[in-house]
């Protein structure tokens, strides 16, 4: 199984448009579905040999006239295969030795869940296709970059018709972000008031993880994370405070947005059962995978170099320019995530409206899912938006699918989100 795992969501008129190579004819343990499904490569460099994988789903109803919807995960380095499409937003989930139907996949939202950038070149009916380019955590970093590539390229021909990027628990500003930890944790009773002030003073969460990315954590931090880590304890998950933890494994999704210990009722052992199942080489074959040198897939991987302190390098200035050019942006937060909090989003957001000269145009209000309050949302300039979910992870969509799927399907559709309970 390729590392660099990409999970585009398009759509086709006719299967003669994707290769039939390419067609998975049915995953084991599946159930009987009305779409279909497709995965394979995408080469990126023909010298290098390089290509990134794919993995596609057919909206369920009318694909041929629904958006294309781009997913990527975090990390960076972090599946978006095993931890978006088998663990969030996917139609499946594993369960044991089958798949399970998931109810609120985002494909039932009537938009076909894909992209590359010469995913064009190979497919050219898509060029002019309504694109959406979602996901989560570390591709706050990826998605505004590739927004702004995308608008780069469309200056010398119309390629991509880009019309909206939602960017979930985000990491925008590295200071901003990392620092609300503290807060977060104190206010959810997962820290006491000394150690909060010194979380504060003597060394705040940016510090540290800068410092420990360039292998020379001092005294000071290292004893201030060591008492925060003693307090909230190995048995909280970081992701989503509130959640029971699978006690058998607990997994951490990413090394470099979270460097303490860190896990994913909801399935709480969703991370192992996902990596057994993409492990099992029928199920390997079935996805047209190949694993290219690694051992063994697993959901989050080191093969490709990244470079760790990009981290720090601010994205919300590209987020700025892509709401200049007219893009939609939807930040949203799960608002049981204490990895990516949602004060420093929000703040980051507000920050952004008010550089922009952006008005609210809605103000600070719940919105629905079903009868029960779905979070919280504000809009600026129509343009600009912030959302929470309320009872979400930092993977919104595994903990709450229901107000993600309302969420998401909002955004598709440029409406409201519900005012009243249904």
């Amino acid at each position: 199984m390729a590392v660099i795992l990409v999970r585009l969501c398009v759509s086709m008129k006719e299967e003669s448009y994707l290769s039939l190579n390419d067609k998975i004819m049915m995953l084991p343990g599946q159930p009987q579905v009305n779409f279909q499904q497709f995965s394979g490569y995408v080469t990126v460099d023909d010298k290098k040999q390089r290509a990134l994988f794919y993995y596609f789903v057919e909206a369920e109803i009318d694909s041929a006239s629904k958006p294309l919807v781009l997913w990527l995960n975090g990390g960076p380095g972090c599946s978006s295969l095993g931890v978006g499409a088998f663990s969030e937003n996917g139609p499946f989930r594993p369960s044991g030795d089958v798949l399970v139907t998931n109810e609120h996949s985002w494909n039932k939202a009537r938009d076909n869940l894909m992209f590359l950038q010469r995913w064009f070149l190979k497919f050219p009916q898509y060029k002019h296709r309504d694109l959406f380019i979602t996901g989560e955590s570390y591709a706050g970093h990826y998605i505004p970059q590739l927004g702004e590539l995308m608008i780069q390229f469309n200056k010398n021909e119309m390629l991509f018709n880009l019309k909206g990027i939602a960017l979930g628990n985000p990491v925008l500003e590295f200071a901003t972000d990392f620092n609300s930890r503290a807060e977060y944790l104190w206010s959810h009773g997962l820290i006491s008031d000394s150690t909060y002030r010194i979380f504060t003073s003597a060394c705040n969460y940016s510090r540290y993880v800068s410092e420990y990315y360039r292998g020379s954590v001092s005294s000071v931090c290292l004893r201030v994370m060591r008492q925060v880590t003693r307090e909230t304890s190995s048995y909280i998950n970081n992701y989503d405070v509130t959640l029971d933890v699978c006690t058998s494994s607990v997994l951490s999704q990413s090394k470099i947005i979270n460097p303490q210990q860190v896990t994913e009722r909801v399935d709480v052992c969703v991370d192992d059962e996902t990596a057994n199942y993409l492990n099992r080489r029928d199920v390997q074959k079935a996805l047209h995978a190949r694993l290219v040198g690694v051992k063994k897939w697993a959901a989050c991987s080191n093969i490709l170099d990244y470079e760790l302190l990009d981290l720090e390098i601010p994205t919300i200035s590209i987020v700025s320019s892509l709401v200049k050019a007219g893009i939609p942006v939807l930040v949203y937060s799960g608002d049981q995530d204490s990895v990516i909090p949602l004060t420093g989003s929000r703040r980051l957001v507000h920050g952004l409206a008010k550089e922009l000269g952006l008005n609210t145009t809605a103000p600070y209000r719940v919105w629905f899912e079903g009868k029960q309050v779905g979070g919280w949302t504000q809009v600026y300039g129509d343009i600009l938006s912030f959302a929470t979910i309320r009872g979400a992870s930092h993977e919104a969509p595994l903990t709450q699918p229901e107000r993600s799927l309302v969420l998401f399907t909002s955004f598709l559709q440029r409406r409201p989100l519900p005012e009243i309970s249904a």
